[in-house]
């Protein structure tokens, strides 16, 4: 240990990193080592390498003090990809954030009265108007914002919901669940694929508190199949006088189809059809920041603020600042378009992915012929997110087929880099979708492909 202290100290290779950390660093490194050689022949043969240990030690030093969460270059061609932290924020979101982080703000702070105020404000009216809703909340994310629903409305009652919409999440979270959790009592009607109108009349009773629907927007039931549709579904409510909620999982607020998607129920359609409480995402096709939004009749969402609950799913002020600054862009529709990424990563045309690249292609044969064979490929994108299944969307990539270098070795290397940059691996060639990858992240990329190709002296291979 004091020898490679010494010799990091004398070298001044890691003179950034504090020496608290550096000590800690070394320690770990060694202790890896020691349980390494007992079973590997090759780590035995490290330890004879003087210079090649201290080469991996700064490695293993720069991998362990860098930063957790750190930018990542997407060439999957997922558009929303959940592993990848879901929806880029539009310029617009990005100044808000440092503005509001890097100041005290109004966040409950009434200016016009000089009042304590509501951190709701800075959102609700926005969400009114671009969904028609009489009132909205903002909590941390859907799932929070339908058990706050469930645990105000249908706490000790019965929810009854249709057997085909009992739907499992990400991170393996079940409607069921969050149900169980909300204190409400789950009534399943219908079967896994058709449920009636006399399914959801004939399971009502004096304890019944809500009526749930649930859009199924990360899978498909196809084939001989039915569902009540929300028109129904309201009527019913009414009639037995049943507050009806639907969740609409990755929400948005432009119909989508005009680029080749399948139509999806926008926000504003469940709200103008007369569902009493809709809830959805903020990012994903929204755009936004991760949030769970509530909007729907007054009389229904001034109880869910009241709940006390809301205070431990309520939302900080540099989620409130990027959401706004998402949600004025959808003020104009154009602008939404263009402006917020996921919006704009949908709306793309072909004609430009396809030229995109092939000028990436000339530009990695002219860089790394003799390390690679570089190809186009026409593929498909997927919008991600557990939205939208089974729906793609044309787009084009550049195919990389690695000289002297197996596939997962230059996927775990770019995966490893400075930049880690992620593409898919399909027959054997690594793809980079041209739909996911900025523009202004061309240059990183081509580095990343050349350090990963051409590894050098004391770069992990």
């Amino acid at each position: 240990m004091n020898d490679c202290m010494g010799w990091l100290i004398a070298s001044k290779t890691l003179d950034d990193i504090p020496l608290q950390r550096l000590k800690f660093c070394v320690r770990h490194f060694l202790d890896i080592v020691r349980q390494s050689i007992q079973t590997d022949q090759a780590t035995r043969g490290l330890l004879s390498d003087r210079q090649r240990l201290l080469d991996e030690l700064v490695h293993y030093v720069r991998h362990y003090h860098g930063l957790g969460v750190r930018r990542v270059i997407n060439g999957t061609g997922v558009i929303v990809h959940t592993n990848l932290g879901r929806s880029l924020l539009p310029m617009a979101a990005m100044e808000a954030l440092s503005a509001v982080g890097a100041s005290y703000t109004n966040l409950e702070l009434n200016l016009d009265t000089g009042k304590r105020g509501s951190r709701y404000q800075h959102v609700e009216g926005l969400l009114c108007e671009l969904t028609g809703a009489e009132a909205a909340l903002v909590v941390n994310n859907n799932a929070a914002a339908v058990l706050l629903a469930l645990e105000t409305l249908a706490s000790g009652k019965e929810v009854i919901v249709s057997r085909g919409q009992l739907v499992e999440i990400g991170g393996s979270f079940r409607i069921p669940d969050i149900m169980r959790r909300s204190g409400a009592r789950l009534v399943e009607v219908g079967t896994t694929n058709r449920t009636h109108l006399r399914d959801y009349q004939e399971a009502i009773t004096g304890d019944t508190g809500l009526l749930l629907r649930v859009h199924c927007s990360n899978y498909r039931i196809v084939g001989f199949t039915s569902e009540v549709n929300n028109a129904e579904l309201i009527r019913l409510g009414k009639e037995h006088e049943i507050p009806v909620m639907e969740d609409l999982g990755s929400g948005c607020l432009i119909d989508l189809s005009r680029f080749g998607l399948s139509k999806e129920p926008t926000v504003q359609e469940a709200v103008t059809g007369g569902m009493d409480i809709v809830t959805f995402s903020g990012d994903k096709l929204l755009g936004g920041p991760q949030a769970g939004i509530l909007v729907g009749r007054k009389q229904y969402l001034d109880q869910i603020k009241n709940n006390p609950l809301n205070r431990a799913l309520r939302i900080d002020k540099l989620t409130l600042a990027a959401l706004e600054s998402v949600l004025r862009l959808y003020l104009d529709e154009a602008q939404a378009l263009r402006e917020i990424p996921t919006l704009a990563m949908i709306a793309l045309p072909e004609a430009v992915l396809a030229e995109r690249a092939q000028t990436l292609c000339k530009q990695c044969n002219a860089l790394l012929a003799d390390s690679a064979v570089f190809t186009v490929l026409s593929i498909c994108s997927q919008v991600g997110g557990g939205a939208m299944p089974e729906q793609n969307l044309a787009s084009w990539a550049v195919a990389v087929e690695p000289i002297g270098v197996k596939i997962s070795q230059l996927e775990r290397r770019l995966r490893q880099g400075t930049i880690p940059i992620i593409g898919r691996v399909e027959a054997d060639r690594l793809l980079f979708d041209l739909r996911t990858i900025a523009f202004d992240e061309i240059d990183f990329l081509l580095a990343g492909l050349k350090a990963a190709l051409q590894p050098g002296k004391g770069e992990q291979a």
